[in-house]
């Protein structure tokens, strides 16, 4: 028997049903767009998404969540607090024993974005914070200045951060998440704990080898169906890497709950690093 059949799991990436939150969020990538037909898109990465999840109008979308979550034994979901959503706090107030909460910054507000941040700790239980460097508007480098003041606030609170590594998929320059950059931060920041978002792709062999060879440096699986998982990471996972590899899907925004643990059977994670891979691993390096 699978793991997958009755093991708990824990998404750290998981999008609760707010479309106006999302055509929100989704407006903000416009300004950085020069192909026209980009604007048009439903996504950022439409191009890249067949079969987007049309949830249509909820009466309830966090009760319909956690009842998507059970389905596939998801414990508990990471969910990032969105100013333009009531969802998060209805999912903090209903129930605080499904939800993590990450907050996602722009670098480029400076100080005033670590004082956010730390009312929000306040607020919910944040685990974790997120940055998408390519998605800045002005983009910010994963080793730039302005990133250094997000990295300290998270080494002053204890919380690992998310950050958007590789080719993005929206239509902007990739120079500001080259995988290389990465390196210069754990360097300087080795009580950080960094974790690579969306991939690294195509240059997954180096994300390989900065986790070989820091060890705040973590890598999850976040915007793509597990059957294309780059080989490099499953090798690494089952390997010198299964307590380095972490599950988070990418539903709603992309992937549908059934796509994502359908393709999950065919993985071939050892039983064991499947575990800790889906589970052990997020409740060690978020704390849960």
């Amino acid at each position: 028997m699978s793991y997958l059949d009755g093991g708990k799991v824990i998404d750290l990436m998981f999008g609760l049903p707010d479309v106006g939150a999302l055509n929100a969020a989704y407006e903000s990538f416009k300004p950085l767009y020069r192909d026209p037909k980009a604007r048009n898109y439903k996504m950022p990465a439409q191009y890249m998404f067949k079969s987007i999840p049309d949830i249509g109008e909820l009466k309830d979308p966090v009760g319909w969540a956690v009842e998507q979550m059970d389905k596939f034994n998801i414990e508990r979901a990471l969910i990032g607090i969105d100013p333009n959503s009531d969802l998060p706090r209805v999912a903090r107030d209903r129930f605080p024993d499904r939800f993590i909460f990450d907050v996602p910054v722009d670098p480029n507000h400076g100080v005033d974005e670590v004082r956010r941040l730390k009312a929000l700790t306040r607020e919910y239980d944040v685990r974790s914070v997120s940055v998408f460097p390519c998605g800045c508007n002005p983009q910010v480098p994963i080793n730039d200045k302005r990133l250094f003041v997000t990295y300290a606030a998270c080494v002053e609170l204890g919380l690992p951060i998310f950050v958007n590594v590789g080719v993005p998929g929206p239509l902007v320059p990739m120079a500001p998440q080259m995988v290389e950059l990465v390196d210069e931060v754990c360097w300087f920041f080795p009580e950080l704990k960094f974790i690579m978002r969306h991939g690294a792709e195509p240059h997954q062999d180096m994300a390989v080898k900065l986790m070989l060879k820091w060890p705040n440096l973590f890598y999850s699986t976040s915007a793509f169906a597990p059957k294309h998982y780059p080989r490099a990471i499953i090798n690494y996972a089952n390997t010198r890497g299964a307590d380095k590899v972490m599950y988070a899907g990418y539903f709603p925004m992309g992937l549908s709950l059934e796509r994502i643990f359908s393709d999950m059977r065919n993985v071939p994670f050892k039983p064991e690093v499947l575990e800790k891979f889906l589970y052990g691993n997020a409740k060690r390096v978020l704390g849960l």
